[in-house]
């Protein structure tokens, strides 16, 4: 035992349903590159720049809010 805390580890059932249904069809959730212990959001195929998803579906955050 190194002592160290347990750490949380986000998954699918922490990611409000509004969520899961409102994101674009070839955009999903799995872990994060960045940080395992958190979900990101990954593109199944490449995304054209300049596309536009939308209507957004939840709670608007500042960036220092995430």
């Amino acid at each position: 035992n190194t002592g160290d805390s347990p750490v949380a580890v986000e998954t699918l059932d922490d990611v409000p349903e509004h969520v899961l249904r409102g994101l674009p069809e070839d955009v999903r959730l799995f872990p994060s590159a960045v940080d395992k212990t958190r979900l990101g959001v990954w593109a199944t195929k490449s995304i054209l720049k300049g596309k536009k998803f939308g209507p957004f579906v939840g709670d608007k955050k500042k960036r220092s809010q995430v």
